[in-house]
């Protein structure tokens, strides 16, 4: 990797009362303009996510084996991957 943190991996989302084991993409980086960690990336293609949300967008709990946070699942892109954001306390390490 680059200067940017990141994780690659197995991950929980959590929507509601609906679980769903997926594999993410995610980086991140300190955010000096507004003082705040802003992590992001995408979700791999999951047919029962995308049964859930219908290509609306979520927030949710994304959990890694390093720690959980709030985040917001966006809508998918043409591979029908969703893209995923967050802010403070990323689920892994930095």
């Amino acid at each position: 990797m680059t200067d940017e943190d990141g994780y690659a991996g197995r991950a929980r989302l959590t929507i509601g009362e609906a679980l769903f084991d997926v594999q993410v993409e995610l980086r991140g980086h300190f955010e000096p303009i507004d003082g705040r960690y802003h992590w992001y990336g995408r979700i791999a293609r999951n047919d029962l996510l995308a049964r859930k949300l219908g290509g609306t967008k979520a927030a949710g709990v994304l959990q890694t084996e390093h720690g959980a946070s709030p985040c917001d699942v966006g809508e998918p892109d043409t591979w029908h991957r969703y893209r995923i954001t967050g802010y403070s306390t990323p689920p892994f390490r930095i």
